[in-house]
């Protein structure tokens, strides 16, 4: 399903995208020892890496059934990672605050394609928004930590949110990574680190060619 986003490409969402995702729960169980808080991100939680050759399927999907919805052609790279949301509100940095872009490349020929499955059933965990600015991104930084104290879930004067997709076990959406986007985190409360339990997400990122 294409779900437009008026203004920018639009977000592909898949429902029932894994014949197995209970099997990637349990890695995580499995693994749980080995996430780590990122170092180059302001992603708040914590993350795993996933295995090459689990990245390489996921790319392969992505070229015979993504690419052309978003106007990307060959990847240049990617990488995929399981990831848990875990930060109480007062303990965020500024710029986790606010939405965000996904920058991976500095390359005018390049574009950047995000996508993130969704891995718990509880839908109150919240699901992806996407904003488009209302001010320069240098005002946007400045102001941020003086006018948003949380998970930013809703329109401000800095930023309008246009759409929010809610999460649904097993749902995964692939979208233009320079979108203004974040988490949509409204019970923060329910946040942890327990995969059986937290907000589980498996996320990969594609660098493309134009």
């Amino acid at each position: 399903m294409l779900v437009d986003l008026p203004g920018y490409k639009p977000c592909v969402v898949i429902d029932n995208f894994l014949h197995n995702p209970h099997a990637l729960v349990e890695l995580a169980g499995t693994e749980r020892s080995k996430f780590s808080t990122p170092s180059r991100n302001a992603y708040p939680g914590i993350e795993y890496e996933m295995p090459a050759d689990f990245s390489a399927r996921l790319n392969d999907f992505f070229i015979l059934n993504i690419r052309t919805h978003l106007q990307a052609r060959r990847t240049v790279s990617m990488y995929s990672r399981l990831s848990m949301i875990t930060l109480p509100p007062h303990e965020l940095a500024a710029n986790q605050r606010i939405c965000h872009q996904d920058q991976l490349s500095d390359n005018p020929q390049h574009c950047v394609v995000a996508s993130v499955l969704y891995l718990f059933n509880n839908p109150v965990l919240g699901g992806t928004s996407f904003y488009r600015p209302r001010v320069a991104p240098a005002e946007s930084s400045e102001a941020s930590s003086v006018s948003q104290q949380g998970y930013i879930t809703e329109s401000n004067h800095q930023f309008e949110l246009f759409c929010t997709i809610p999460p649904l076990w097993n749902r995964v959406i692939f979208y233009d990574g320079t979108i203004f986007h974040s988490a949509h985190i409204t019970k923060p409360e329910l946040l942890g680190s327990n995969p059986q339990q937290g907000r589980l997400t498996l996320n990969g990122f594609f660098t493309c060619r134009n």
